[in-house]
C-alpha cells in the first residue's frame, strides 16, 4: 500500500512519541500523517488500525481504532496478507491447522513437482502451501513417523515446481513465492 493510498485499515507500529494524557497512542502507519488511537500501547508493537473516514482532512493526525488483524479480512472482504505457523512435523501441518475442517485446496511445492504453468487453482477459502526445506518435503516425509507414505506427492492436492528453470539446485522460499505463472488464474 503506498503512503497517498486511502484505505479503511493500515497496518502500523506504536511510536516512542509523547502525548497528552487520555490521549492514548500515536501509530506510524507508512501515512504521511501519524494515526492517534484512543488507547495507550507498548512502544512497538504491531497492529491493524480502522481508520476513522468522517474526520477532517486538515488535521494534523488521523483518528483510528486499533482492531483484531483478522478484521480487514473477515468484515472488509479484503487481502490481508497470509499466516505462517510451524509444525513439529509435516503430519502436523494438515491434523493441527487452525480451520475446523481443514484445508480445501493443499500444494506442495518441490523441483520434483509438476510445472505451474500447466495448473489451474480450483476455488478455495482455505488453502495451504507447503514449502520445503534444503532437502525438499522428500525429507520431511523421511523423518515423519506418523506419514505411512514415501512420496510427498501423495499429500498433496498439486504438487507443483514454482520455478522451472530455476537454474540452481536450491532456491529461496521468498523467491518462490513470488513467483507468477502466465496463463493460468494464479493470483
Amino acid at each position: 500500500m503506498r503512503i497517498s493510498e486511502p484505505s479503511e485499515y493500515r497496518e502500523g507500529i506504536v511510536l516512542d512519541r509523547p502525548t497528552k494524557p487520555g490521549k492514548g497512542s500515536l501509530i506510524n502507519c507508512g501515512m504521511w500523517k501519524e494515526v492517534q488511537i484512543d488507547k495507550k500501547l507498548q512502544t512497538g508493537l504491531r497492529v491493524t488500525v480502522h481508520i476513522n473516514a468522517t474526520q477532517k482532512k486538515e488535521g494534523r493526525l488521523i483518528k483510528g481504532v486499533v482492531v483484531p488483524p483478522h478484521l480487514p479480512r473477515s468484515e472488509g472482504g479484503f487481502y490481508w496478507g497470509y499466516n505462517v505457523r510451524l509444525a513439529s512435523c509435516l503430519s502436523d501441518v494438515f491434523t493441527q491447522g487452525p480451520h475446523k475442517d481443514g484445508y480445501d485446496v493443499t500444494i506442495g511445492t518441490s523441483e520434483k513437482g509438476g510445472n505451474i504453468d500447466g495448473s489451474t487453482l480450483p476455488p478455495f477459502k482455505h488453502l495451504l502451501v507447503v514449502f520445503g526445506g534444503l532437502q525438499g518435503l522428500e525429507a520431511s516425509v523421511d523423518g515423519d513417523e506418523n506419514l505411512d507414505v514415501t512420496d510427498p506427492s501423495l499429500l498433496f492436492d498439486l504438487y507443483l515446481n514454482t520455478c522451472p528453470s530455476q537454474g540452481s539446485r536450491t532456491i529461496r522460499t521468498e523467491v518462490r513465492s513470488q513467483t507468477r505463472p502466465h496463463g493460468n488464474n494464479y493470483p
